[in-house]
């Protein structure tokens, strides 16, 4: 396995860690933020997209979202959707303008923003041993069609092993501390 492969390996696992951010990012802690409203998916013409393509999201004060709709048509739907969503926000229409108040944060609703974050570590961990997998299953192959030796193989094995460890521990890290974040009152 030559750097370049590594580097592909390495790449991919960076990408799911960059996901597993934004899931994080988008998780609320005590004040608002317009990456609340990332993970809701709207059907919009025919197909599902993200709200950011169908609304501009401000944030007019600490605990509020403003929700605008370009597409009149598109209001009922979008209501539909940031209700549906995991984020139990009940949004105020007002003709293409839609007000969300948010809630304060109880001890209910962090422990299972909590648990939603360890799903999104879990999925990013999830990814990286698929990556990690890939990358064993390349050595393997190219030591049994005889392009690397067993004892490269190891290395390479060990070197793709350590990648993924600190991969792991890295989304660890991140769990933790939005954990932090989320629990602080």
């Amino acid at each position: 396995m030559s750097n370049t492969d590594l580097k592909e390996l390495k790449r991919r696992m960076e990408g799911a860690v960059s996901a597993f951010k934004s899931d994080i990012a988008s998780l609320r802690t005590g004040r608002a933020s317009a990456n609340v409203l990332d993970p809701v998916m709207v059907e919009a013409y025919g197909s599902r997209m993200p709200l950011n393509q169908v609304a501009n999201i401000t944030v007019p004060e600490p605990r509020m979202l403003a929700v605008s709709v370009w597409d009149r048509s598109m209001v009922k739907a979008v209501e539909t959707a940031i209700r549906e969503s995991s984020l139990g926000l009940n949004p105020i229409i007002e003709g293409q303008n839609m007000r969300i108040p948010l809630p304060e944060l109880n001890e209910e609703r962090r422990k299972s923003l909590v648990k939603v974050a360890h799903d999104y570590a879990e999925k990013a961990k999830v990814a990286v041993r698929h990556v990690r997998r890939d990358g064993m299953d390349g050595l393997k192959k190219a030591e049994k069609d005889g392009d690397m030796s067993q004892d490269d193989s190891r290395s390479n094995s060990e070197k793709v092993q350590k990648m993924t460890d600190e991969t792991i521990s890295e989304i660890d890290r991140l769990l933790q501390d939005k954990e932090k974040e989320i629990m602080q009152v």
